[in-house]
């Protein structure tokens, strides 16, 4: 009796405390091995798959114009699987030089760029550009037509037309950083219904017009669009605009003016695509200033089916490959079993 006194002034103490702590030690190990309650699983994979103008989308993710090359380039570090389409640089007639550099400024919130269009032009794209995109038949490649005439549009839309591995042609009515073409046709009501009307007869794959910011009305642009007869409108292209370098008191760019992309403008466009996608019925292709996976989802409840990714690609290579990943998991810990059920989805009022 003494000693078990004296135990329990020590070892025998310690060992009761170890013992308690062994059962409570087997009781959590047990309850790790019960079947989650409901509210803690997150176990079904989230459909990601959009429908877009006539084509299935794996995700509603795309690498934007003008910042992805033709998407081969991008091959070794980006898998290109993962992304729902590709978006060419713009593809003229002849092959074009752009402007003399400096040609992109970064800027506060953002970069200004006047490339200028460079492209090695529709027969050099078929023959060396295209064929290597074959590899990864799950992401689409949409093609970026421009054209200083209506009838350079028609001519690369009709040599587009022979080739395979093409699932749409994005029509570039916008660009604002070219002399001819490109903001010409998208400022211009009666140029823009002319332009969209005759390519939309010569194509055999889904027409897309990409529309500017920089007009009067985004929306009456949008009508116009879809009543010429537009499978889908991508909105918006990039703000015409400039900065200067007060040291030498001249232009930082060598066109003067540029295009103002990535989140400084994003809540403009934001409000872009959610007017438009109450004024029409088409398909909306989203896009500016989109660098993280809650922008796509501003974007798709805003209206738009799909978004574009494009300054972020500078910044990182990668960019739209995480966004593709991000939003999965984005949908998957907000319970959205369909991502196609964000599109449209912004509540407002009381």
């Amino acid at each position: 009796m003494r000693g078990h006194e004296r135990g329990m002034d020590g070892s025998t103490a310690r060992a009761s405390y170890d013992e308690s702590e062994s059962r409570a030690d087997a009781a959590h190990v047990a309850r790790s091995h019960e079947t989650p309650r409901r509210e803690d699983c997150r176990t079904v994979k989230p459909d990601m798959r959009v429908s877009f103008a006539g084509l299935e989308l794996k995700n509603p993710v795309i690498a934007a114009s003008g910042t992805f090359g033709y998407g081969i380039e991008f091959e070794e570090i980006v898998s290109l699987e993962r992304l729902g389409a590709i978006v060419t640089k713009g593809i003229s007639l002849e092959p074009m030089a752009g402007h003399e550099p400096p040609r992109i400024v970064q800027t506060a919130a953002g970069m200004l760029n006047a490339i200028g269009l460079q492209n090695v032009g529709v027969e050099d794209f078929l023959k060396r550009k295209l064929p290597p995109m074959s590899r990864y038949p799950s992401c689409h490649v949409i093609v970026n037509v421009f054209g200083q005439t209506v009838n350079d549009y028609i001519g690369v839309i009709d040599r587009l037309n022979d080739a395979e591995g093409i699932a749409a042609y994005e029509l570039n009515a916008s660009c604002p950083n070219v002399l001819a073409g490109g903001m010409t046709f998208g400022a211009d009501p009666y140029a823009l219904e002319e332009l969209v009307e005759r390519s939309k007869r010569v194509a055999i794959q889904p027409l897309i017009v990409k529309l500017s910011p920089n007009v009067t009305s985004v929306i009456q642009m949008a009508r116009i669009s879809a009543e010429a007869g537009a499978d889908a409108v991508s909105l918006v292209n990039t703000f015409r605009a400039m900065t200067i370098d007060v040291e030498t008191r001249r232009p930082c760019l060598s066109n003067v003016t540029g295009g103002l992309s990535g989140p400084a403008i994003k809540p403009i466009a934001l409000r872009m695509v959610y007017e438009v996608a109450r004024a029409v019925r088409i398909p909306i292709l989203g896009m500016g200033g989109i660098m993280t996976p809650e922008d796509a989802v501003e974007f798709m409840l805003a209206g738009a089916t799909a978004v574009e990714v494009g300054t972020a690609s500078f910044a990182d290579p990668r960019a739209a490959e995480r966004l593709a990943n991000g939003l999965e998991s984005w949908c998957k810990s907000h319970d959205v079993a369909k991502v196609s059920t964000l599109t449209g989805a912004l509540k407002t009022g009381a």
